[in-house]
């Protein structure tokens, strides 16, 4: 019966983790998505852009002066450009897909994978 030489051994782990990494909750960022978002700001530094005032909040004063605080702090960072852009969208980035094609896509890269390792095993 066929076995899988160390480098594939190595190269199904390696392709496991990151298909693992990268494989979509349901209601959710994968794993992968989460830790670019971490590291691009591991203390929690960099604001995000809030979203719109709800309906009725418009009235309140110290709400509105609030979130012009923070667009104006998020709309000074963002004009520094370069890096600290970059940072600012990755901070807030999904995935690239929606997540019924993302493990799609997943799961013919792992059988792809898969087929080839073990057709390249059997000629050697």
């Amino acid at each position: 019966m066929w076995q899988p030489n160390n480098s594939q051994w190595w190269l199904l782990v390696v392709v496991s983790v990151l298909i693992v990494s990268a494989w979509p909750p349901r209601d959710d960022k994968s794993l992968a998505a989460k830790f670019v978002n971490w590291a691009v700001d591991p203390a929690n530094e960099l604001p995000i852009l809030p979203d719109q005032l709800a309906l009725g909040q418009g009235d309140d004063p110290d709400k509105v002066h609030a979130h012009d605080l923070q667009v104006q702090q998020y709309d000074a960072l963002y004009l520094k450009g370069g890096w600290t852009r970059r940072r600012l969208e990755l901070k807030v980035a999904g995935d690239p897909f929606n997540p019924g094609t993302e493990r799609q896509v997943l799961s013919v890269v792992a059988v792809a994978l898969g087929f080839l390792i073990w057709r390249l095993g059997r000629k050697t």
